[in-house]
């Protein structure tokens, strides 16, 4: 096994959830990083949802698009 030494700022350090107190896997510094990304990706799908009006969409109206773009690629 080999040992990865990295230096990260304190911000991004609080950022990604990590601790100088503790070694931790690569596969936890991936899921930590990852996470952060996930978060980021999701406001900004909310904030193009709430752009063009798709966060007031409701449920009936949902799954009438998913109804209707289901016909279309079926009867095309």
């Amino acid at each position: 096994m080999q040992t990865l030494h990295i230096r990260i700022s304190d911000r991004d350090a609080k950022a990604y959830n990590l601790s100088t107190e503790k070694e931790i896997s690569f596969p936890e510094l991936v899921e930590s990083i990852s996470r952060v990304y996930a978060k980021q990706a999701l406001l900004e799908c909310n904030a193009i949802a709430e752009k063009n009006g798709l966060s007031a969409m409701s449920l009936d109206d949902i799954n009438a698009e998913i109804r209707a773009v289901r016909h279309a690629k079926n009867h095309s």
